[in-house]
């Protein structure tokens, strides 16, 4: 591994058993990304960008090829390795929030922390909720928030750690077009303020091209697109 490649994929490839024989979902995908590079993943429906996601963030395991997360290949590790290698090296942003129901915000953006043995865990959750302008919510449950509230919540956990590598999932598909632009441009700035990799799946062409680099997949294959910045 190059020093200051923190995410890779080798021949990468996902196969599941449907009624009609094996299905393909990833197809020898190859690519490398470097610390503090924002890469975004678009496509059709049905094309395979969530379980790549899944593959390399290590939620789902490969059927052939290699991912290497921060300098570890995840073939090897167990459940546990991996599941204590996104809590310490991971930052998660999904399409549904995934907020804890039972836990405050401020509770919420704790856990990462918690999991990382921080001993300030409360007072940087609560200066993170105040940087994304949830000051006066640091005490209410996710039922008693906005979608565009619930997903700033969101934004604020996956980044509190400085995590090697954020994932964002359709991080604005559940809201609406303002809210979605506000929360996509805090999205950037809290990845560039903590100097994290960026790996974003998207249907929004306009947020992919606010990415260094465009991988489109298509039936399951991978290929780069040329990005137009403005």
């Amino acid at each position: 591994m190059t020093r200051d490649i923190v995410l890779e994929a080798r021949q990468l490839g996902k196969q599941v058993s449907s009624p009609e024989g094996p299905l393909t979902i990833v197809h020898d995908v190859s690519f490398a990304i470097a610390a503090r590079e924002s890469v975004a993943i678009v496509g059709p429906s049905g094309a395979g960008k969530s379980t790549l996601l899944a593959l390399l963030a290590g939620l789902d395991q490969p059927s052939s090829g290699e991912v290497w997360l921060a300098g570890t290949n995840l073939g090897p590790l167990d459940e546990d390795a991996r599941a204590q290698l996104r809590a310490q090296r991971v930052g998660f942003v999904f399409q549904s929030f995934h907020l804890v129901p039972s836990l405050t915000a401020v509770e919420n953006v704790m856990l990462p922390l918690e999991l990382a043995g921080r001993g300030d865990a409360r007072t940087a959750a609560a200066e993170m909720l105040e940087h994304v302008g949830l000051a006066a919510r640091l005490r209410h449950y996710p039922r008693q928030l906005s979608g565009g509230e619930q997903q700033r919540v969101a934004l604020a956990r996956a980044t509190v750690g400085r995590p090697a590598v954020l994932f964002a999932d359709e991080p604005t598909g559940n809201l609406d077009t303002a809210t979605g632009a506000r929360i996509a441009q805090l999205l950037f700035e809290l990845n560039a303020a903590a100097a994290t990799t960026l790996v974003l799946v998207t249907h929004d062409r306009a947020l992919a091209a606010r990415c260094g680099r465009v991988l489109r997949m298509e039936a399951g294959t991978l290929r780069v697109e040329p990005v137009a910045h403005a």
